[in-house]
């Protein structure tokens, strides 16, 4: 009897799928976001947690001279990557993970993981910057990954909508599916999808802080750093590409 049924156990062994589909460096990144919340819910109280968000959020009041914030201008080394490590509660921890499995996972599978994590903190870098520019002098702390996801998703979009490359090849005749070309930045606004796409999140970004101006309640959303990060991805892309330049014209 068990020996009729291990041809069945081994068909149904291969027909398995893995049980996660996401590359291993966006899993490993999206962990990393996970156990970095858990430690500071679960392991620091109250005031240790404050003096942790003091020397690992962003702060951009550390800029000015005189600022009296503890560790002064010091923070600013780590502080523009490390803030995208932090979230204010599960449910922006959820949001910005959920947002980065599905747009760090084209990225991660058309360029690797390292060039993936390296869009990522650029793009937090330049969210941060962004931040820092449109809130001076005032008093404003910078936490989430939604910098760091944003360059991702400008990074995807020179990609994602693009037609599939199609070739045959010259032996065999057969069809074989290349991939898809990454965009010109001058050509984004030319395929609907990407157009659509790109205004919108541009569009709902920039609106953010004109809310309170029409009626609307004031929403804590660091729409700059999103705007930030989302170009930087968008531009820094094509440094990864390696394709022949056929492809991509």
């Amino acid at each position: 009897m068990s020996d009729q049924r291990k041809p069945q156990e081994s068909q149904q062994s291969q027909q398995r799928q893995p049980v996660f589909l996401l590359p291993g460096a966006v899993t490993a990144l999206c962990g990393l976001l996970v156990a970095a919340h858990l430690a500071r819910v679960f392991v620091l109280n109250d005031q240790a947690d404050l003096e942790f968000t003091i020397w690992f959020a962003f702060i951009p009041l550390r800029l000015l001279s005189g600022s009296e914030i503890p560790g002064g201008w010091l923070p600013l080394l780590w502080t523009p990557i490390t803030h995208a490590f932090m979230h204010a509660g599960w449910d922006h921890l959820l949001m910005n993970t959920v947002w980065l499995a599905i747009f760090a996972t084209p990225v991660a599978r058309r360029y690797g993981g390292v060039p993936m994590v390296a869009i990522f903190l650029v793009g937090a870098i330049v969210g941060a910057i962004a931040f820092a520019a449109t809130t001076l002098p005032g008093l404003q702390i910078l936490i989430g990954a939604s910098g760091g996801v944003a360059a991702l998703t400008g990074a995807s979009v020179r990609f994602i909508f693009q037609p599939v490359i199609v070739a045959e090849d010259p032996e065999t005749g057969q069809r074989v599916v290349l991939g898809r070309r990454l965009a010109r930045l001058a050509d984004l606004m030319r395929e609907p999808r990407t157009r659509y796409f790109t205004l919108i999140w541009v569009v709902l970004n920039a609106a953010v802080p004109l809310l309170p101006l029409i009626g609307g309640a004031a929403i804590e959303i660091a729409w700059q750093a999103h705007l930030g990060g989302f170009l930087a991805g968008l531009l820094m892309v094509g440094l990864f590409e390696r394709r022949p330049r056929g492809d991509r014209d």
